[in-house]
C-alpha cells in the first residue's frame, strides 16, 4: 500500500541557509576577485591566476555534479563510465594542484599568498556549498511537481466516478 500524498513531506532548505549560502559564496568570489585584481607583479602571473581560479570553480561545479549524479545512478542502476570519472576527478585535482603550483611559486609576500589561499579555499568550499543547495532545491522541486501532479490526477479519477 503506498502512502497517502497528504502525509508526504518534501525536505526543504531554509530561507536562511539559502541567504547564508549565496552570501558566503558572493563573499569567496569578492576576496578572490579583489585578491586578484590587486595582485603584484606580471600580468601573465594575474592572468595564470585568474585562469586558475575559473578552471578550479568549474572543475568543483562539475564534481559536486557528478558525485550527486553518481549517488542517483547507484540507487537507478545507472551511473557514468569510468573513463568520465577519470576525466572528472582528474580535472579537479590538476585544476587544483596547478593553482596551488602557482600560487607557491609567485614571488609576492607570503601574507600576499596566505590571503590569496585561504580566499581561493573558502571559494570551494562555497561552490561545493551552493552547488549542494542549488540541487537540492531542484529534486525538492520536482518532487513537489511530481507529488501535484499525482494529487491532479487522483482528484480528476474521482470527479471521473
Amino acid at each position: 500500500m503506498q502512502p497517502s500524498s497528504a502525509n508526504v513531506l518534501i525536505q526543504r532548505d531554509t530561507r536562511a541557509w539559502q541567504v547564508q549560502v549565496w552570501v558566503s559564496f558572493g563573499l569567496a568570489v569578492f576576496l578572490c576577485a579583489t585578491g586578484l585584481a590587486w595582485l603584484p607583479g606580471q600580468a601573465l602571473d594575474r592572468a595564470f591566476m585568474v585562469m586558475g581560479y575559473m578552471f578550479c570553480l568549474s572543475a568543483a561545479f562539475v564534481l559536486a555534479k557528478f558525485v550527486r549524479d553518481g549517488q542517483r545512478g547507484a540507487i537507478a542502476g545507472a551511473g557514468d563510465t569510468p573513463m568520465w570519472k577519470l576525466v572528472v576527478w582528474g580535472g579537479f585535482f590538476a585544476a587544483m594542484g596547478l593553482t596551488g603550483w602557482g600560487l607557491l611559486r609567485m614571488e609576492i609576500s607570503e601574507t600576499y599568498k596566505a590571503f590569496l589561499g585561504v580566499s581561493w579555499l573558502f571559494l570551494i568550499s562555497a561552490a561545493f556549498t551552493l552547488a549542494k543547495t542549488l540541487r537540492d532545491r531542484h529534486e525538492a522541486d520536482l518532487a513537489e511537481a511530481h507529488l501535484q501532479g499525482r494529487r491532479a490526477a487522483r482528484a480528476e479519477a474521482g470527479e471521473g466516478q
